[in-house]
């Protein structure tokens, strides 16, 4: 079964029209934390269901509600989610993930080490520094797994 997800991160209480444009039409979007504000999230699940995690500036009693990590299974691959990839308490490729999906650095990020893709959909909140604002579109299936970054703003 394919499914098209999109994946969203550090977007500290900012969803940009042009990220909304970009996910619509998704059947997923994992938001890999530092959501910033919880209408983020309500506005993402307005354009399909939404697995979001809480990053470190995800505080309050709002921000309680969503885990730390999440392990989702979808187009028949299994993804581990968590925000910051240096916290990673467990092998992926000995567990069976396939991919493993982190935000954090605001740099995106697309690798595969011992047959576990790596992947950080880079920031699509505020520009910090000069880095892009990014966010990232997933093709999962059984025979495949086809991540693609996308620039939302100039």
């Amino acid at each position: 079964m394919r499914v098209k997800i999109g994946v969203i991160s550090d977007t500290h209480g900012l969803l940009r029209p042009e990220a909304e444009r970009r996910l619509a039409g998704v059947a997923q979007i994992i938001h890999a934390g530092d959501i910033g504000q919880p209408d983020v999230i309500a506005r993402l699940s307005r354009i399909a269901p939404v697995i979001a995690i809480r990053g470190n500036v995800d505080t309050g009693a709002w921000a309680e509600t969503y885990p730390q990590t999440a392990m989702a299974r979808l187009g028949g691959r299994s993804l581990y989610i968590l925000h910051d990839v240096h916290e990673l308490d467990l092998d992926p490729a000995a567990s069976g993930v396939d991919v493993v999906i982190s935000g954090h650095s605001h740099q995106p990020r697309i690798e595969t080490a011992r047959g576990v893709l790596y992947l950080n959909p880079g920031s699509a909140g505020p520009r910090r520094f000069k880095l892009p604002i990014t966010l990232a579109i997933v093709e999962l299936d059984e025979s495949g797994i086809r991540p693609v970054i996308h620039h939302i703003v100039p």
